[in-house]
């Protein structure tokens, strides 16, 4: 039961009643050597340079992890972000 609410709250969390916030990655390490096809050093650094000079909208940490996993094909091993900060 609790895993039914936990994962509710997930959902709730990506409804469009909740604002994104706005990331920007500083430091990520994606799963490559987890792949079936290999990438080379070249093609890794150019898929992580794009992916830290992009500002990510999420909900959350774990929703901005789906996001690049989603958007680059890689999973995610570790990452460090910040939060960009928006002047109104």
């Amino acid at each position: 039961m609790r895993d039914l609410f936990t994962n509710s709250l997930h959902q709730l969390r990506k409804l469009s009643i909740y604002k994104p916030m706005q990331f920007r990655v500083t430091d990520i390490d994606l799963a490559f050597d987890d792949a079936i096809s290999v990438v080379s050093i070249e093609g890794q650094k150019e898929i992580i340079d794009e992916v830290m000079a992009t500002t990510w909208e999420a909900c959350d940490a774990d929703d901005l992890v789906e996001e690049i996993t989603a958007a680059t094909g890689w999973g995610v091993n570790s990452i460090d972000y910040c939060y960009v900060l928006q002047s109104w």
